[in-house]
């Protein structure tokens, strides 16, 4: 294996400031409700599982095994107020998880309820403009 590989999203540049904020508004992918404004998240790197994207009413129900998908690229953010427009799942053991506001789809992002101040968006499950 080769340190000399492309990274996996090539026009990250476009997305990340130099000081490692959103350079453009976050959008929901189904609707376009914006998520968040410029410059008000901060792009990290962090493994998390979520869920196959859906209505929220098909979130809830855990079933048995759950599709999905590991994620490392988001948008951080440590104050659930900074965002323009999000909704919160009904708690699935101590996460939380964020969906579009407008049109409930989700889930874009991830909260664990034992720290009040880190909110994930997840890169691959929202729009940039």
């Amino acid at each position: 294996m080769d340190n000399n590989q492309e990274p996996k999203d090539p026009d990250r540049s476009d997305l990340v400031s130099e000081d490692g904020k959103n350079i453009k508004s976050v959008l929901c992918q189904r609707c376009g409700s914006k998520v968040l404004c410029p410059g008000m998240a901060v792009f990290a790197e962090k493994e998390l599982f979520l869920p196959s994207m859906r209505k929220k009413s098909g979130l809830s129900s855990t079933e048995g095994s759950v599709d999905g998908d590991t994620l490392t690229a988001h948008w951080f953010v440590d104050d659930m107020f900074t965002f323009e427009n999000v909704g919160f799942t009904n708690d699935v053991g101590r996460i939380k998880y964020l969906i579009c506001a407008d049109c409930e789809i989700g889930p874009i992002g991830w909260h664990c309820l034992d720290d009040k101040k880190s909110f994930y968006i997840a890169l691959e499950r929202v729009d940039h403009a």
